[in-house]
């Protein structure tokens, strides 16, 4: 990469005027349009804040203080958002409002202290921003392999394997999740879930359900089912012993509003005698901005059928779906193949290499996949992620 930036300082002319960055996760960033609704509600709130608009529902003031665990009002629409999308009743209590890190919510589970370093099993492959929150608590990944022969499904044979890994060197605490996939673009099925929750109540883990892209189902005839939906129709014991933590963002899916910055998380069957250290930890932590909180005001109770704004938001929703769909192009390209996408907003199609290839890159101390990521940067401006990055089996290569 440096040689890239190198050659760029150096006035090396290049085939192409712009760099075009289809491995980021920021939506917008990739030309795909803001949701206008959300614009004109943030604009209409910043010019007219004091006219009385929203009253009772926002503080006196855009620059005041929120409550720790965010706009009381807010809470309320997500618990009507998860009750209508689950058929289950949902608590406004249980609702946490964040800044759409998933950091403070490790501070939860990993303890200080600990003669063991925690432990959570953690995807592979999977985005590094939540491996590197985990290494900032001084906790460890516990890797468990997704089989992409199998559509990227979860197994539960490869979970047993990851936990008998673990014993005797760190303490599992959390079993993480993402659902749909990143980087995968696979979807769980309602079935696959119930084993995950099976396996998790017996081995006594929290379930941190990373559900961002929710809203981004593309496989054709794809449901999404949350893993507090699935909880609860299984009935007891599982549904009121399994603690688990869902969580869900503005910057990612649809909305991609990274820059705003607002997400939640609904804890539940957790003791409600953790609620005041729960509360201390997101006292101490900063809450999501007022914009951002507006934004997730919007993702969870957008215009609906026969309101003015409906059309709109509709057209440029589709739009979205329309860019994310383009992806089926990489299909066509040779030595390319990949799980088709069910859900999400990235394929991780697997590269196939020439021997000749792999010992070239190796000769030069680079993986395949990573020299190929520079050389479609370097010859046609495209940057695209290695999935030696996201963690992958060895001799098998894939890109982002």
């Amino acid at each position: 990469m440096s040689d890239f930036y190198s050659s760029i300082l150096q006035g090396v002319k290049k085939p192409y005027k712009q760099v075009l960055n289809l491995s980021s996760g920021d939506p917008q960033a990739l030309s795909l349009k803001p949701l206008t609704f959300v614009r004109q509600v943030g604009s209409a709130l910043m010019v007219y804040f004091f006219c009385g608009i929203y009253c009772g529902v926002f503080y006196k003031s855009l620059g005041s203080h929120l409550e720790t665990h965010g706009i009381r009002k807010l809470q309320h629409s997500i618990s009507d958002f998860i009750s209508r999308r689950d058929g289950v009743a949902s608590d406004p209590d249980n609702i946490y409002i964040t800044n759409g890190s998933t950091a403070t919510l490790l501070k939860l589970f990993v303890p200080n202290g600990s003669s063991l370093q925690t432990g959570v099993l953690t995807p592979e492959p999977s985005y590094n921003g939540f491996k590197f929150a985990l290494a900032a608590q001084g906790a460890l990944v516990v890797p468990y392999y997704l089989r992409e022969e199998q559509g990227w499904a979860v197994q539960l044979d490869e979970l047993h394997r990851a936990v008998l890994t673990a014993k005797g060197y760190c303490n599992l605490m959390a079993l993480y999740v993402i659902n749909p996939g990143n980087p995968t673009g696979h979807v769980q099925t309602k079935d696959s879930i119930k084993d995950v929750i099976r396996f998790a109540a017996e081995e006594r883990l929290i379930i941190m359900a990373d559900e961002v892209y929710q809203s981004c189902m593309i496989g054709e005839g794809m449901e999404f089912c949350s893993y507090k939906r699935a909880l609860m129709e299984m009935g007891a014991p599982y549904s009121n012993m399994v603690e688990l933590a869902s969580i869900n963002s503005i910057s990612k899916g649809l909305m991609g509003e990274c820059g705003l910055r607002g997400g939640y998380v609904e804890l539940v069957n957790f003791d409600p005698s953790m609620k005041q250290n729960i509360f201390k930890l997101f006292s101490a932590m900063p809450c999501a901005s007022l914009m951002g909180q507006i934004a997730l005001h919007v993702m969870v109770d957008p215009p609906r059928p026969g309101q003015p704004s409906y059309p709109l938001y509709t057209n440029v929703r589709l739009e979205g779906f329309s860019l994310v769909l383009t992806l089926g192009v990489l299909n066509s390209l040779p030595a390319i193949t990949w799980q088709p996408v069910m859900g999400g907003m990235f394929a991780f199609p697997r590269v196939s290499f020439s021997q000749a290839a792999i010992n070239y890159s190796q000769e030069r101390g680079q993986e395949p996949d990573v020299m190929y990521c520079l050389r479609l940067l370097e010859d046609e401006g495209l940057c695209f992620l290695p999935g030696y990055e996201l963690g992958m089996t060895e001799g098998i290569y894939h890109i982002r």
